[in-house]
């Protein structure tokens, strides 16, 4: 399921520039319409338990049910993912099945790439970064098909 997901979300973000909302002249997009609110949730079901891919998936999405350019939709992509990885967290550490000597070595790996992440995106022109992240939603699906 997680391959046919993948490349699902992968083709709805590449499509986002013709089937996502016009925002109105002199209004900021909305946040939390009732549709994105429920894409948005069962991505997050989806990304707290494996997370391959929740990115695109996020992306996707989010370019569907709300209106704006790629760098507001990957900054609220990215604090929703944060907020995903925060319950996903504690689900886990109060479950205790939590390698804390991997997790410390992971943490500021992670806090890393997500700064070096949005300053490299800042400054590549959006088409670019549409078609790396289609890359990887492609690159993504045919491994986990492969995988098996």
């Amino acid at each position: 399921r997680v391959p046919w997901l993948l490349l699902a979300a992968t083709a709805l973000f590449a499509a986002g520039p013709w089937l996502k909302p016009v925002p109105k002249p002199g209004h900021e997009a909305a946040v939390g319409s009732l549709a994105g609110s429920l894409a948005q949730f069962l991505t997050a079901i989806y990304g707290g338990f494996f997370g391959a891919g929740m990115g695109v998936m996020m992306l996707a999405t989010l370019g569907l049910t709300q209106a704006g350019d790629y760098h507001r939709l990957n900054a609220l992509k990215n604090m929703l993912a944060m907020v995903i990885a925060a319950v996903a967290i504690v689900v886990f550490v109060s479950g205790g099945v939590v390698a804390w000597p991997q997790a410390i070595i992971m943490i500021p790996g992670g806090a890393l790439g997500g700064y070096a992440g949005v300053w490299i995106a800042k400054r590549v022109p959006q088409n670019a970064v549409r078609g790396f992240v289609v890359a990887v939603g492609l690159f993504l699906a045919f491994y986990y098909f492969a995988k098996g």
